[in-house]
C-alpha cells in the first residue's frame, strides 16, 4: 500500500456538489482522483467533461484536467487507494425529521471491502455526532481492519463560490487519532493549507452542524423581527437598518427566506443527536419553526392580496420566480427552496403555476411542480408574482413598465428580498407586498 505521502490515487464517493468540486480540486492540485458514482446520468456526462449541476468554474476545470487525472466510475477499484473520502447526501425524514443516513451506510458498507490498514478513509458528509465512530468505525473493524484510519473533515462552502472557498476557508480536521489526523492534515494540506486540528471525531462533526444552526438561528431572528412587524405595523427593514447602524452590538440580519440543503437539514440533524444525550435544544428548534413559516407566510400575502383585488384564487394564474433555493450567489439547487414548499401550498388553490429560474432546467422546475415559463410567457396575464430569490437577474427583468405591460391588472407581487422595493414601493396599479413591511393595496397602506 502507499506510504502517507506517496500521491497515489483518492477515490471520491459521491459526486454531487460537495463532492465533484472536492475531486476537481483535489486534481487541480496533482492528485490523482476516481469518482465514484451510482448515477449512470451523472457518470456519463463527467466522463465527457460536462457537469450536470451549476457550480462556476466546474466545467472549466474539468476541461483542463488530464485524462488519468480524473476517472468516473461506479465502484471502487480492487487495489486499495490512497484514501477514500465519503461525500454522499444525507437527509432528514421530510414527516419525522430523523436522520436518513442509506446512503451513507451503503457507501460504508461498499468501502469496507476495498481497504486495507493503511487506507485513509474521509468523512466529508454531515452526520448526527457520533455517526462517524458508532457507523463507520465499527463497520472498518467488523471487517477486520484493527486500527482504521479515520477522520472527519466536514465541508463548509456556499454554492456559487465553492472552488474558491474550498482553498480559502479554514479546513476543520478531526481524527479517531493523531495518525489519522496527520494524514488527513497531509490530504488537504495542498489544497487547503489553512487546517484547524480539533481533539477527535466527535467534535470535527459538531463544528458543521453548529456552523449551519447559528446561521439558521441569526437569520431566523430576522425573520422573526419581520413576522412581528408585519403584525404591528412597522417596516422591518427600517428597524433592523437603524438599530445596526454606527451600534456595536445587534447586527441584525435582514428577512429572507433561509433554505438549502443544509440549513432545512442540519439543524434537525444537531438536535436528534443532542437529544440522544438527553438534551432537547429550545433554540436551534425556535429558529428552524420560524424560518419553515416563510414560504406559507408568502403564500398567504399572495392569497389575501388576489381577494384584495377582487380575484378569484382559484381562477388566477401565478408565476414563482427562483425555483432554487436561492438567488446569490447563483446555484440550480433546489433542495431546501421555498419554491417546493409554495407549490405544496398553492397546487389545487390557483389555476395555473408557472415557475421560472435562470438556471434551474426546465424539467426540474416542472419536477418542483411549477409549469416552466421563460419570463415574457410566465409574466404575460398572469394575476400574481412571488419573488422568492434575490437573483440580480430579476431586477433587471421586472420592472414596473414590464409588469404593468404583462400582468393582469391590478396584480399581486410578493417580494422576499424586497428585490423590487424602489420600483414597486406605493405603486397604484400593483398591491407590491415584501416580508417585514405590512404591505400596500393598490397605493395604499394594506391595514394589519
Amino acid at each position: 500500500m502507499n506510504p502517507h505521502n506517496d500521491p497515489g490515487p483518492v477515490a471520491v464517493i459521491g459526486l454531487g456538489y460537495v463532492g465533484l468540486t472536492l475531486a476537481v480540486s483535489l486534481a487541480r492540485e496533482g492528485t490523482p482522483v476516481i469518482g465514484v458514482e451510482a448515477d449512470p446520468t451523472v457518470r456519463a456526462a463527467l466522463a465527457q467533461r460536462r457537469s450536470v449541476l451549476f457550480e462556476p468554474g466546474v466545467e472549466d476545470l474539468l476541461a483542463t484536467l488530464p485524462a488519468d487525472r480524473f476517472t468516473v466510475t461506479d465502484r471502487l477499484p480492487d487495489t486499495p487507494v490512497r484514501a477514500v473520502v465519503i461525500c454522499v447526501g444525507t437527509a432528514v425524514d421530510p414527516h419525522t425529521r430523523l436522520p436518513d443516513l442509506r446512503h451513507l451506510e451503503a457507501a460504508v458498507q461498499q468501502i469496507a471491502a476495498h481497504l486495507d490498514e493503511e487506507t485513509l478513509v474521509v468523512l466529508r458528509s454531515t452526520v448526527p455526532v457520533g455517526t462517524t465512530r458508532s457507523l463507520i468505525l465499527a463497520r472498518l473493524r467488523e471487517r477486520g481492519i484493527a486500527r482504521p484510519l479515520l477522520a472527519v473533515c466536514p465541508e463548509r462552502t456556499i454554492q456559487g463560490r465553492a472552488l474558491t472557498e474550498l482553498a480559502a476557508l479554514p479546513q476543520v480536521i478531526g481524527g479517531v487519532d493523531d495518525r489519522s489526523a496527520r494524514r488527513a492534515a497531509d490530504l488537504f494540506s495542498r489544497l487547503a493549507p489553512d487546517q484547524v486540528i480539533v481533539s477527535d471525531l466527535e467534535a470535527a462533526e459538531m463544528v458543521k452542524l453548529v456552523c449551519n444552526a447559528h446561521t439558521d438561528l441569526i437569520y431566523g431572528f430576522g425573520n422573526e423581527v419581520a413576522l412581528m412587524a408585519h403584525s404591528l405595523g412597522v417596516d422591518a427593514h427600517e428597524v433592523i437598518d437603524a438599530a445596526n447602524l454606527r451600534y456595536p452590538r445587534p447586527d441584525l440580519s435582514r428577512p429572507g427566506f433561509v433554505g438549502g440543503s443544509c440549513l432545512t437539514k442540519d439543524p434537525y440533524l444537531l438536535m436528534h443527536a443532542a437529544g440522544q444525550a438527553g438534551y432537547h435544544p429550545p433554540m436551534v428548534a425556535a429558529a428552524r419553526t420560524v424560518n419553515e413559516q416563510v414560504p406559507l407566510f408568502a403564500v398567504e400575502q399572495v392569497l389575501d392580496g388576489l381577494a384584495a383585488t377582487g380575484r378569484d384564487a382559484a381562477q388566477a394564474r401565478v408565476l414563482v420566480c427562483g425555483i432554487a433555493y436561492k438567488g446569490s450567489p447563483v446555484t440550480d439547487d433546489t433542495r431546501g427552496s421555498a419554491s417546493v414548499e409554495v407549490a405544496r401550498a398553492l397546487r389545487g388553490r390557483v389555476a395555473e403555476l408557472r415557475g421560472h429560474d435562470f438556471v434551474v432546467a426546465p424539467e426540474r422546475i416542472s419536477r418542483a411542480g411549477f409549469s416552466p415559463v421563460g419570463i415574457d410567457d410566465g409574466l404575460t396575464d398572469a394575476d400574481a408574482v412571488l419573488l422568492l430569490v434575490d437573483h440580480p437577474g430579476y431586477r433587471e427583468v421586472l420592472g414596473h413598465r414590464v409588469l404593468r405591460e404583462r400582468l393582469r391588472l391590478p396584480a399581486v407581487v410578493f417580494d422576499m428580498w424586497g428585490v423590487l422595493a424602489e420600483e414597486l414601493a406605493g405603486a397604484e396599479d400593483i398591491d407590491y407586498r415584501r416580508l417585514g413591511v405590512a404591505g400596500w393595496t393598490l397605493g395604499r397602506p394594506v391595514a394589519v
